[in-house]
């Protein structure tokens, strides 16, 4: 494994092994399945992917499955201007030669799953050559077995399945990782970590694993004087989680009603935290009972996501 993805994945026995699976894959056509919870890195992996493969300087187009259905489907498929009346590309046919990432799949509508399974098998009719990759938090195959994923699309992206294991079961990754965002944070400027600075990071749960870590690391010294980087820099806790929970949120954003943007919100923080209700409610900022309220509302809407929500 070379500096540059210690750097970012640390050297854990569990990630290198992910690293020679995602290295001996990447010279393939097949589509890659990676599973982990948010963000633990799977976006740049399914980077490292592309990167070290034939397709590397191509094109390399990401999809956030749990944005609005329609939005998604538009994005994956394209659709026609209204307005103008000129088609507007999808990811696939902006994406020929290179790799689409459908990011959080498993929240993709039940009807689109099946529609999408379809036309995967049928992409060489239309002269469109891309490398497939799918990321999850979530175990698709008990998905399956419950009924709330297609089998077939899920057969087709879990060919390659690559797991990536949760930072604060990393200790050793843990130190490596901040030693290195501090670094590069600072412009490669040589400081020390005090100890309980050090200790302060170990302890911490790190719900968001590296995006959270580099987050609140990037935060604490964005205004930082010195060589020592002592426990006083570090502002570590809930509220500094909660603040990274998008990923891209700027782009491709559409307007919509009050109660669509609330349901997608609810939807998004449901996602990132794995359906953990409780983690959910924080992030939103509602209690628990007003969560489990919307979500019974959204049931008797029939949104199947919130339909088949457990």
């Amino acid at each position: 494994m070379n500096t540059f993805t210690a750097e970012l994945f640390g050297q854990d026995p569990k990630i290198v092994k992910a690293l020679k699976v995602a290295n001996n894959v990447a010279v393939t056509k097949a589509p890659v399945l990676i599973v982990g919870e948010a963000g633990v890195g799977k976006k740049t992996l399914a980077g490292f992917i592309h990167e070290n493969s034939t397709r590397q300087g191509k094109p390399f187009v990401t999809v956030d499955c749990s944005n609005e259905s329609n939005q998604v489907e538009n994005e994956i498929l394209g659709y026609r201007d209204p307005e103008t009346g000129r088609f507007i590309k999808g990811a696939f046919e902006n994406a020929n030669g290179g790799t689409v990432v459908l990011v959080n799949v498993d929240g993709l509508e039940d009807t689109f799953q099946k529609k999408l399974h379809k036309i995967l098998g049928e992409l060489q009719d239309y002269e469109i050559d891309v490398r497939m990759v799918a990321t999850t938090t979530k175990n698709l195959s008990k998905l399956v077995g419950a009924g709330r994923f297609y089998r077939g699309l899920y057969t087709f992206i879990s060919s390659n399945s690559i797991t990536l294991t949760p930072l604060r079961e990393r200790v050793g990754d843990l130190e490596y990782i901040a030693r290195n965002i501090i670094k590069t944070t600072l412009d490669g400027q040589e400081v020390s970590v005090q100890e309980e600075a050090m200790n302060k990071i170990l302890s911490h749960y790190w719900t968001h694993n590296v995006k959270e870590l580099k987050a609140v690391l990037e935060n604490a010294l964005a205004n930082f004087e010195g060589d020592e980087v002592s426990a006083e820099h570090l502002e570590i806790g809930e509220k500094k989680a909660v603040n990274v929970i998008s990923e891209d949120d700027s782009e491709g954003i559409r307007l919509m009603s009050l109660k669509e943007a609330e349901k997608l919100l609810i939807k998004k923080a449901l996602i990132h935290t794995s359906e953990n209700r409780t983690q959910a409610a924080k992030i939103l900022g509602v209690s628990i009972r007003t969560l489990r309220n919307k979500i019974n509302e959204y049931r008797g809407d029939g949104n199947s996501y919130f339909v088949n929500l457990r």
